[in-house]
């Protein structure tokens, strides 16, 4: 098997909770990097319409019964994607035009039935077809996301296939889960998307260990944010008042081959689309030493059960 892949890795900021404008940056970025030559496009976690790091830096946001955190909570589900939605449906239409396969986080809102008050951490697939392909709720949502997100399930637990090869992902801390990692191991991925808020040393490490043990190309996905992404609602503190510019989240999106090397390496503090070509054959060769779905699994000693059920 020798198929070159060209994987575009977005680090742009959204237009944090506006859907209309982030739509636009969507377009135009999904543009620039089929004109790049790119097959894949990758985008950070909950990048429509924006990571809620503020919730990491506002210490009031975690008072109880707090009018302006509430304001914000409801201008992030306001500001949510619901996939049977239009946006969904015109992202789905701009990657069947250019040809590419998606992958992108985003805020997701239940607008009837079961969970129609939750905003979930998602992370959604399309195909070059503008299929929607996979659906992702991240499992667990981390540390201080709990005061926004629902926990997920695993439906969406699995590689798809693309024109860009098998690709799958996890959001987050998910790639420091075991299981998770071994039932996306299990569903044969070529290319993993691992997407964060920025991708700092730690998370390096997650995404590189995440490639050499599943023996495919990790793309870790980070995110751009300034002071002034903040929500007007929040009060800031003394250390970031007059530093609108400064970022909170600078990046450090990066793509780690098989093997657990970079093969572009780390980008920080710099907005743009960065493309990168990989052989997927490499995949193949790494995987004579080591297969954690196959001859390092030993289904003989281990069982490994996972629910795909949507909650």
């Amino acid at each position: 098997m020798h198929k070159k892949v060209r994987i575009a890795v977005v680090q742009a900021a959204p237009e944090y909770l506006n859907v209309s404008k982030s739509m636009e940056k969507v377009e135009a970025l999904l543009k620039e990097a089929a004109d790049q030559g790119a097959q894949l496009a990758t985008f950070g976690e909950t990048w429509f319409t924006g990571y809620p790091a503020w919730i990491d830096y506002c210490d009031e946001y975690a008072k109880w019964d707090f009018q302006p955190t509430k304001e914000v909570f409801a201008l992030t589900h306001a500001n949510s994607l619901d996939v049977n939605g239009k946006e969904v449906a015109q992202i789905g239409k701009w990657a069947k035009s250019l040809g590419l396969s998606v992958v992108m986080g985003i805020n997701e809102k239940v607008v009837h039935g079961s969970g129609n008050r939750t905003i979930y951490n998602s992370l959604l697939t399309w195909n070059e077809k503008g299929e929607l392909a996979n659906h992702h709720r991240k499992l667990m949502p981390t540390h201080t996301e709990r005061l926004i997100y629902g926990q997920g399930d695993g439906k969406g637990l699995q590689a798809v296939e693309t024109s860009a090869g098998r690709v799958g992902g996890l959001i987050c801390w998910e790639n420091w889960m075991p299981l998770a990692r071994q039932t996306m191991h299990n569903s044969g991925e070529h290319i993993h998307v691992a997407v964060w808020p920025k991708v700092h040393e730690m998370l390096q490490i997650a995404t590189r260990s995440y490639a050499f043990e599943g023996r495919c190309f990790a793309v870790g996905v980070g995110q751009v944010m300034r002071v002034s992404d903040i929500p007007e609602q929040l009060n800031l503190p003394e250390e970031l008042k007059n530093t609108p510019d400064k970022l909170l989240l600078n990046g450090g999106s990066c793509i780690v081959g098989p093997d657990g090397q970079y093969v572009m390496e780390p980008v920080w503090d710099t907005e743009g689309v960065f493309t990168t070509e990989v052989d997927l054959n490499r995949c193949y060769e790494e995987s004579m030493a080591l297969d954690v779905s196959g001859h390092y699994q030993r289904n003989d000693v281990f069982t490994l059960n996972t629910t795909k059920k949507r909650l």
